[in-house]
């Protein structure tokens, strides 16, 4: 009997494959927990539909994100840090200030998530950030770092 999957079932495949079962298999276990939907004619249409959608929906996603990219790559992000005698540092500035500071500026939030730091920043200057802003887009954030 050929099924269509609702969710990922591990010995079986993935949401939305067609895989062949067994009718007791289907009955006893997919159908009754929601695990898949016979794959009648309609229900096969629903699914390429679905799956249309979604690929629309994905392309949309990554044409939003090479967009805010090229925006972001123009950014220069201002933050402040507590420095002492010497120009010395006291602590450094976090993904959650670069965040902030970015929506104060440009009135645009980043997720303070997608944002990667390779190592902390503990002295003044300008440095380079990347944000993830998808798994195929990333761009980089000018952040300068001054006294407080």
């Amino acid at each position: 009997m050929k099924v269509i999957l609702l969710a990922d079932v591990k010995s079986l495949g993935k949401k939305g494959e067609v895989v062949e079962v067994s009718e007791g298999y289907a009955r006893n276990m997919l159908f009754k927990k929601k695990l898949g939907v016979e794959a009648t004619n309609a229900a096969l249409n629903d699914l390429k539909l679905q799956n249309k959608h979604d690929e629309k929906v994905a392309q949309e996603n990554y044409e939003a994100a090479v967009a805010f990219g090229k925006e972001i790559e123009e950014w220069k992000v201002e933050t402040k840090i507590k420095t002492g005698e010497g120009g010395r540092t006291f602590g450094s500035v976090s993904t959650k200030e670069i965040a902030e500071a970015a929506k104060k500026q440009y009135g645009k939030e980043i997720d303070k998530k997608k944002i990667v730091l390779d190592d902390a920043i503990r002295a003044l200057g300008t440095y380079e950030v990347k944000v993830k802003l998808h798994p195929k887009v990333t761009a980089t954030l000018r952040v300068h770092v001054g006294e407080m």
